[in-house]
């Protein structure tokens, strides 16, 4: 049997446990890890990263399989699951750290970020400008262990359930024919 080929998604959207929680949920995605991109300090923690002077975003780096799930269809839930319009925010999240970024792995995934955003723009499904940045891959540094797979250890920590939880189940109602079986 052919092994089929991997790719890697690095995108930022606010608060990296919500894209987390998400994003490992789709058929087609092998693994989902919380992180850093786009900053100055190597290898930064998560104080640092909050205080916003570091330059980085968190984000999550989602290996996928494109025969199963194009990076289209990822960036598809990454427009849903965000405000894509409010610059360096989501919700009560405010900071650098926050703002909506697509860090592109190769210039096929640039054009498809800029192709998305132009047709979202022109279905006007927002009353603001998509502030999005769209901007080339540097370095990824995997956020502390406490951090992956918050959602799924931390059900009823208060975070979890007002803002990850309606999220999550937004997008499973939304997204339910992408979903991995129960068994995957």
């Amino acid at each position: 049997m052919q092994q089929h080929v991997r790719e890697l998604a690095t995108l930022g959207g606010g608060c990296f446990w919500c894209h987390e929680a998400v994003f490992g949920e789709l058929h087609g995605v092998d693994r989902v890890v919380s992180g850093y991109s786009g900053g100055r300090v190597p290898n930064p923690s998560y104080s640092e990263i909050c205080t916003g002077t570091t330059g980085h975003a968190e984000v999550v780096q989602v290996t996928f399989d494109p025969q199963i799930i194009s990076f289209r269809e990822l960036l598809e839930v990454f427009f849903t699951i965000h405000d894509p319009t409010t610059l360096n925010r989501q919700g009560a999240d405010v900071g650098t750290q926050y703002r909506s970024v697509i860090f592109y792995h190769t210039p096929e995934q640039a054009k498809i970020a800029q192709e998305v955003i132009t047709e979202l723009e022109a279905a006007k499904i927002w009353d603001a400008h998509i502030v999005t940045e769209v901007t080339p891959f540097n370095a990824f540094y995997i956020a502390e262990k406490d951090h992956q797979e918050y959602f799924k250890h931390n059900p009823d920590q208060p975070y979890c359930r007002v803002v990850i939880e309606p999220k999550v189940a937004k997008f499973r109602k939304q997204f339910l024919a992408k979903l991995k079986s129960p068994s995957s």
